[in-house]
């Protein structure tokens, strides 16, 4: 087992609602997942022991499912934490752009 750093990075900023909810979900406050907020945007940075990144990303994903309303766009793996995970060049690629809406 090992560590492995990475970030989920939601579709929508979190809404007052869904940030009151958050607040009452134990599985959000152990120490591996942490929300991370600025203008328009939240993002969790995560720490998860796991065998392999997969594994890891699934454990952090299975907590949503508690959080209404909220989707994740995106793992993603910065400088650091690729240097954290032991790789060379990131494993996972950010979601492509969202569709434009038909007309």
């Amino acid at each position: 087992m090992r560590n492995w750093y990475f970030s989920l990075v939601l579709q929508d900023a979190l809404t007052e609602e869904q940030d009151d909810t958050l607040t009452e979900l134990a599985s959000f406050h152990d120490g591996r997942i942490n929300l991370v907020e600025g203008p328009g945007y939240s993002r969790f940075s995560c720490s998860f022991e796991a065998e392999t990144l997969t594994q890891a990303i699934a454990d952090a994903l299975s907590r949503f499912v508690d959080l209404p309303g909220v989707l994740v766009r995106s793992v993603e793996l910065d400088e650091i934490q690729l240097e954290d995970n032991d790789m060379a060049t990131p494993a996972v690629l950010p979601a492509p752009p969202p569709l434009a809406d038909a007309p």
